[in-house]
């Protein structure tokens, strides 16, 4: 999925920022004179545009989820601050509106949307949701030189090579992996299988799992795939559960409805092993599939804990869902710090263009957002290594 933001704008599961007449900045609608971002600068690669007073936000992301908790929760939560934002004034008096496109968690219809969205001069991409959508729009984004800025996905490969316009807040699949694959030998469990996604998304968590395990001079037991989109899972229950000695636990790199289908279906071919999944499959949609099957299943988070009585940028999320009518979650959480996050970079922007919002970023140095750091440089767009694991409950609650 991605998200664009024309001041920010959303398509589907991509979100993507448009300057003011450009692709960050969206000009606010507002009977004052228009805020700097609204002097259209000319874009890279583009012609010049022009600003308006509003900033139009664009997302490309699963309309109907398809088995993804990210585009619908995600959004919600950048909105949430953007409204606030709005209903103060804006930032540096542009106001900020979120749209999305609808992408089915599929690449050339991310690709497609990506382009449409740089054809209308967009200023910059925010929240875009998935590693396969991200990588299709890679290649666009560093051609048109356009800020990309909190993809909702830890693959490696969007963060090596190196990217001067690409943005992370969350940590890594390498650092999600590391800490499942750590906790595990810590248990003494270390007859370990994989089940992945078969696309990029999967390739990325697999990698990283065979990663973690180098150090221990362990491999997977076993490894099988579930293809996007999809819960037809029959293949890799027989292949991981039914076929030889079972593993003692099995880290899962896919979709929410996937990795539920194979939760049950595993545990009903007598599997009594442990499950381990990292942040994308999305907490509190797998903890609503799955119900009272939930027991026991683990979940690597890289946002801070979003439920209980908290303070800083979680007590700020939560008087802004509760407001609202939202339910506290992961995924909302992780789309009010990433639009957080792009806020103060345009904040700090030195001027009113694609590289104005690339030095206000590189400026988050060590910034802290209220119990959750955000570390920026202009050789290093990896803002965030926070992990901490999870257990779902039988009755619907997240534990640390």
């Amino acid at each position: 999925m991605s998200s664009l933001l024309a001041s920010v704008a959303q398509a589907g599961a991509t979100t993507s920022i448009a300057p003011p007449g450009s692709l960050s900045w969206i000009a606010a609608n507002s009977s004052p004179p228009p805020a700097p971002w609204a002097r259209s600068p000319p874009c890279p690669s583009r012609r010049p545009s022009a600003r308006k007073a509003n900033a139009s936000c664009w997302a490309s992301r699963a309309a109907d989820r398809r088995g993804l908790a990210a585009g619908p929760a995600d959004a919600g939560g950048a909105k949430l601050f953007f409204d606030a934002q709005n209903a103060a004034g804006g930032i540096n008096g542009t106001l900020i509106e979120l749209r999305t496109l609808d992408d089915g968690y599929e690449p050339d219809r991310c690709k497609a949307n990506t382009e449409k969205l740089i054809a209308d001069d967009v200023f910059a991409l925010f929240g875009y949701v998935g590693t396969p959508t991200s990588l299709a729009a890679l290649p666009l984004v560093n051609q048109a030189k356009i800020p990309f800025v909190a993809p909702f996905t830890g693959a490696e490969a969007l963060r090596d090579p190196f990217s001067p316009w690409v943005y992370h807040v969350r940590a890594s699949y390498y650092d999600e992996t590391a800490l499942i694959v750590k906790q595990l030998a810590h248990l003494g469990l270390m007859r370990i299988s994989v089940f992945h996604q078969n696309d990029a998304y999967g390739k990325a968590g697999l990698d990283g799992v065979l990663r973690a395990m180098k150090p221990l001079s362990i491999q997977p037991l076993a490894t099988s795939t579930v293809e996007r989109n999809s819960v037809d899972v029959a293949k890799a229950v027989k292949d991981l559960v039914q076929t030889g000695a079972p593993p003692e636990a099995i880290v899962m790199i896919s979709a929410y409805k996937s990795c539920a289908a194979f939760i049950r279906a595993a545990r009903k071919a007598g599997y009594g092993g442990v499950f381990y999944n990292v942040s994308f499959v999305g907490t509190q949609a797998l903890l609503e599939e799955l119900g009272k099957d939930a027991m026991g299943v683990v979940v690597s988070q890289v946002m801070p804990y979003p439920f209980g009585t908290q303070v800083g940028v979680v007590h700020e999320y939560q008087q802004a869902a509760t407001k609202a009518g939202q339910k506290f979650n992961y995924t909302a959480i992780e789309g009010y710090i990433g639009a957080k996050v792009i806020s103060e970079g345009i904040r700090r922007a030195t001027r009113p263009t694609r590289e104005g919002l690339v030095a206000g970023l590189d400026s988050l140095q060590n910034y802290n957002l209220g119990g959750f750091n955000v570390n920026f440089r202009p050789n290093k767009h990896v803002g965030s290594s926070f992990v901490e694991m999870t257990l779902l409950t039988s009755d619907g609650r997240v534990k640390r």
